[in-house]
């Protein structure tokens, strides 16, 4: 009895070991074959075409209306970013306008332009790809998803942990992964350029210049690379990697192979003393854009959060205003000339959590005083962002109005006849950002939502209905609507747990 014991002892052990062998040699072969992981190669172009590719000039097919650019941009500001910009599609989705000849069409249909930095560049990416197939899935798939955990448990998944030491394959590189496999199911930038909707600028940091970083094709022509080929993952990874927490999306710089060249109109610029040029910042984004044309000296590109150098991604839009006030001024024909209005929806999520550090003699510790210092400047420059669009938007009003007075109007001073020849186009700038909301407790509640990729469902949904409300309410959007003859024949419901809010049937007159 004892030796049938013993021996039925000696077969479970072999068993055992096994068992143990086999498990552990499934673990190295795992880890061997994820330490050969690297990150995706942006591949290169051969040649430039200013016909092809994901940028302004070819997706100006699409605009229904030639008369009107609408552009939305969205803020950082993780989920919290993500769930009030799609709260803002929403209600743009269910607000149905009725023109001044009878026409009816939704807002969302209106859009032309949609800017993302951060947690708004999902959003923005998202819609760009399904269009209104993402109001059917995006709160699970994404907003009142545990993105947060779920890249800590891949991080801590020894399945990953040799990919993550590789010099190449990053945390950022890790979460791309994730991004597509929850969310963007292998798409690239060829996707959005099939398609027929609105045209999406998601944004990064270039970490050695400080300067912002387009995903259009525009910016990869000075790169010789192309972006129909790059995952809408690996922009939204890039546009959202914060430092420290994630690490740099690098891309290769093949510029100086491709023979690009610079567009002919940067010449009106090129001398800095003339006094046709746009404003120092849109001509110092153009100097750092040619930085890129030595791929010998730059062959690598690091990319890290796009709010470090725009959290509203309005920096591009105000450039954009710029250097169109200065190529009208030069006599330089563009594709907004035909324009009658430019409406920009400032969708900022900037929350203001409230601290107790000054009720205590003891300072605030090290982490939180990294957060706040990085936190500071990017709020005082998003709140300097929308000042500069309105400070734009007076100032051509005011000049539009000033060169019909008849002695401007009859005058010979080149110098007074160019100052007042701005665009003719007017400017609306919306504000969506929470200070609008007039529910103080609501305002209060929002403010201290926390940055981060994991919100509970119920804030998602405030977060949705504060959206629509703020846009409904906005003086500048009834202002647009009574300019262009128009009025709201059906307006949105609040945001529910359950479902996205749908059209109530109204009338209302701006």
């Amino acid at each position: 009895m004892l030796a049938l014991v013993r021996r039925a002892a000696s077969v479970a052990l072999v068993h055992c070991r096994r068992h143990v062998v086999a498990r552990f040699a499934f673990i190295c072969g795992a880890l061997v074959l994820a330490g050969c992981a690297s990150r995706p190669i942006n591949p290169p172009l051969d040649h430039v075409d200013l016909t092809k590719g994901y940028r302004f000039d070819t997706r100006q097919s699409h605009f229904m209306d030639k008369d009107d650019l609408v552009i939305l941009a969205f803020s950082g500001g993780g989920t919290r970013a993500a769930a009030f910009s799609y709260g803002v599609l929403e209600a743009l989705r269910n607000i149905e306008v009725q023109g001044p000849k009878g026409q009816r069409f939704r807002l969302l249909d209106e859009v032309n332009v949609i800017t993302g930095v951060s947690g708004g560049s999902f959003t923005a990416l998202a819609y760009g790809l399904y269009g209104d197939k993402l109001f059917d899935s995006y709160e699970q798939r994404f907003l009142k998803r545990d993105v947060e955990g779920e890249l800590l448990s891949r991080a801590l998944n020894p399945m990953h942990w040799s990919a993550l030491w590789s010099k190449t394959y990053g945390r950022s590189e890790m979460a791309a992964q994730l991004y597509d496999d929850i969310l963007f199911n292998g798409a690239t930038f060829a996707d959005l350029n099939r398609g027929s909707g609105p045209l999406i600028i998601a944004t990064a940091t270039d970490i050695t210049t400080g300067s912002r970083l387009a995903f259009l094709q525009s910016t990869f022509d000075v790169l010789c690379s192309d972006l129909n080929q790059v995952p809408l993952s690996r922009a939204a990874a890039a546009s959202s990697a914060v430092p420290l927490v994630l690490s740099p999306v690098t891309l290769n710089n093949y510029g100086g192979t491709c023979n690009f060249m610079m567009p002919p109109w940067m010449s009106y610029f090129a001398n800095d003393k003339t006094s046709i040029r746009p404003a120092e910042r849109a001509l110092r984004h153009l100097k750092d854009l040619e930085s890129y044309e030595d791929g010998v000296e730059r062959p690598y590109i690091h990319l890290v959060d796009g709010g470090l150098a725009d959290n509203l991604g309005m920096r591009g839009v105000l450039e954009a205003l710029e250097v169109l006030e200065a190529l009208r001024a030069a006599g330089v024909k563009t594709p907004l000339d035909s324009a009658r209005r430019i409406v920009v929806f400032v969708v900022n999520s900037l929350s203001s959590p409230k601290t107790d550090w000054d009720r205590s003699e003891r300072p605030p510790g090290d982490l939180a005083l990294l957060l706040k210092a990085t936190g500071v400047p990017i709020d005082h420059f998003s709140f300097e962002a929308i000042e500069l669009l309105k400070d734009t938007m007076t100032r051509w009003r005011d000049m539009q109005e000033i060169r019909h007075f008849p002695e401007v109007a009859n005058s010979h001073d080149p110098a007074l006849l160019r100052l007042t020849d701005v665009p003719n186009a007017e400017i609306y700038a919306i504000d969506v950002s929470f200070a609008e909301l007039e529910d103080k407790a609501e305002r209060e509640y929002l403010n201290n939502l926390a940055t981060s990729f994991a919100l509970p469902s119920e804030a998602v949904d405030r977060l949705r209905a504060a959206a629509g409300t703020i846009v409904l309410e906005a003086p500048e959007l009834k202002r647009l609507l009574h300019d262009s003859g128009a009025r709201i024949v059906s307006e949105p419901k609040s945001a529910s747990a359950s479902a996205p809010a749908q059209a109530a049937p109204a009338v209302v007159t701006p």
